[in-house]
């Protein structure tokens, strides 16, 4: 399966702190936005990934995350020069996507839980149609709107509906098979000139190839795309970094617990950010002592799960 990650647009909801900056730049307590979302791919088993944003954006993501090797992955990267819709972005991959299934996950969005990781690495096996993840929320009218049956099955989906049938909003992460670029090279446009994710949701959902996994309790989902909602996302990671003693979404620890690096390499790359609190935390993780292997899974757990 292949992975990308759309960290396009303007971030006009953060207008000014993104005039100079990609949004998926900005820090989310400790660590780069953009972080969150490559965590989840990554945790799901994903390593060919592709990333999408603005031509004035490229460099600084380039700067960043270099060509993945450093993490065991691959990393690529697509321009996309205005803003079309997230639909798009199977468009934009399509020579990257090739003939394989495809995650697409929002660059502005957190995923935090038990389990996560395992439940991701199930979801990815074998797609057939496309998955989507619900989350209940307290204002989906702002939402894609997914209603389950008394089975669980998907039977609708609603685009910012005035009057919800419920309160599981689909989130910005979303599995695909190889059917999704022919998909988006059949939508029109909508009447904002865009190419509209939940019209490819509709056409699986009409084929009968559309499932939707709730996320209840136990999960978090952050959307980081207003100034309260960035503060929040930051709020939150602080709060459970310092009381866990885990840092979320350290992508350097996930490449080795995932078997993408070796203790070594990531101990090197802990290193060279040694002067602050994230790369002493990298340093530390990696040279738990083999006396203390117990303690050692117990932490990796909470970092794969």
């Amino acid at each position: 399966m292949k992975g990308i990650i759309l960290a396009g647009g303007q971030g006009t909801r953060l207008h000014p702190i993104t005039l100079g900056v990609s949004k998926q730049l900005l820090p989310v307590y400790d660590k780069p936005m953009i972080y969150y979302p490559l965590s989840a791919l990554m945790l799901a088993g994903i390593t060919d990934i592709q990333i999408i944003s603005s031509p004035d954006h490229l460099s600084m993501f380039r700067k960043l995350l270099g060509d993945g090797s450093w993490l065991g992955i691959s990393l690529s990267y697509a321009e996309q020069d205005q803003p079309r819709g997230i639909a798009d972005a199977f468009l934009t991959s399509a020579d990257h996507i090739g003939n394989d299934s495809v995650a697409l996950v929002l660059g502005d969005n957190i995923f935090h839980g038990s389990r996560f990781g395992t439940l991701l690495q199930q979801a990815t096996q074998n797609v057939e149609g496309c998955v989507l993840f619900g989350h209940p929320v307290r204002e989906p009218e702002r939402y894609g709107v997914g209603e389950l049956d008394e089975r669980g099955n998907l039977v609708s989906i609603e685009e910012k509906p005035t009057s919800p049938r419920t309160n599981l909003a689909i989130t910005g992460l979303y599995l695909y098979d190889d059917t999704v670029v022919d998909i988006a090279r059949g939508l029109q446009p909508s009447e904002r000139g865009e190419l509209e994710i939940t019209d490819i949701n509709r056409i699986y959902l009409e084929r009968g190839e559309a499932t939707l996994i709730p996320l209840g309790r136990g999960f978090v989902w952050l959307d980081t795309g207003t100034n309260e909602a960035l503060m929040e996302a930051g709020q939150y990671v602080q709060v459970l970094q310092h009381r866990q003693g885990v840092r979320i979404a350290c992508v350097e620890e996930i490449a080795w617990r995932m078997g993408y690096i070796d203790r070594e390499a990531c101990y090197r790359l802990g290193s060279r950010l040694a002067q602050s609190p994230y790369g002493r935390y990298i340093m530390e993780v990696t040279q738990i002592d083999q006396s203390e292997q117990e303690y050692g899974i117990s932490r990796a757990a909470q970092v794969l799960t």
